[in-house]
């Protein structure tokens, strides 16, 4: 721990600290988070959608995950971004280039996300995520994405604003 750093709580996945009078939130179980912005050979975006408790309600996403919760707290970033791709979406990517690393939520938590853009996709599997997680994928076309997306908040589906992030990152990319 940091010099002044007092920690108030650690459970199984997050825990809580204070420094300098400020409290925030960090992982135990993880050394850093992977977001990945998948574009088909086709110009289409994939995109996740699942129930996230903290909201009670489903939520659409980039396809995201943990850094090291399969047990590795070493485990390398590039790897786990193409796991959780595989995983998530049952896309591989024969190409993923790191983007940027950035704090998620520079006010609550220390987490920092690394930032992937991941092409030459190939079909490996049905996605839908890992037993825990009940996941739909969506491939929505980039020319409508934007408008797509309105149409799913109207219908009362959360948007993680990373997607924006990430039609911008497609955008420059594609």
């Amino acid at each position: 721990m940091a010099i002044g750093e007092k920690n108030h709580y650690s459970g199984r996945f997050l825990g809580l600290k204070e420094r300098d009078h400020w409290e925030y939130a960090y992982r135990t179980n993880a050394s850093g988070v992977v977001v990945i912005v998948p574009v088909t050979n086709a110009g289409e975006l994939v995109l996740v959608e699942q129930f996230r408790i903290p909201v009670n309600g489903r939520v659409l996403e980039l396809p995201a995950g943990l850094v090291g919760d399969k047990g590795d707290l070493d485990e390398d970033f590039e790897a786990a971004a193409q796991r959780e791709l595989i995983e998530e979406t049952g896309y591989r990517a024969t190409s993923l280039k790191k983007l940027l690393t950035s704090p998620s939520s520079p006010g609550m938590a220390d987490e920092m996300i690394t930032i992937y853009f991941a092409s030459g996709l190939e079909r490996v599997g049905s996605g839908g995520g890992d037993s825990n997680e009940d996941i739909t994928v969506h491939v929505v076309p980039l020319p409508t994405a934007v408008t797509w997306l309105e149409t799913r908040m109207a219908e009362g589906i959360m948007l993680d604003p990373k997607i924006y992030a990430g039609l911008f990152w497609a955008q420059i990319h594609a």
